[in-house]
């Protein structure tokens, strides 16, 4: 364990027990999301890898414009 997670892990311990279960919940709800995005991400390569390829190839073809931030 990192000692910064220790650090985090002593200041929860002297929550009320009501806001340790707030945070132990958001924890693992974020680390279940993470879970969520590396399974799909790790499914999803071959597809990502062909956006990316047809993205590099209509930029290279002069398809593409710059982004202005102000007109979005």
């Amino acid at each position: 364990m990192t000692d910064l997670l220790e650090q985090a892990i002593t200041k929860l311990k002297s929550l009320p027990a009501r806001q340790q279960d707030i945070m132990a919940r958001m924890i693992l709800e974020e680390l279940e999301d993470e879970q969520r995005w590396d399974e799909a991400f790790s499914r999803s390569s071959d597809k990502l890898a062909k956006l990316a390829a047809t993205a590099m190839a209509e930029y290279r073809a002069g398809k593409t414009q710059e982004l202005d931030p102000d007109q979005l």
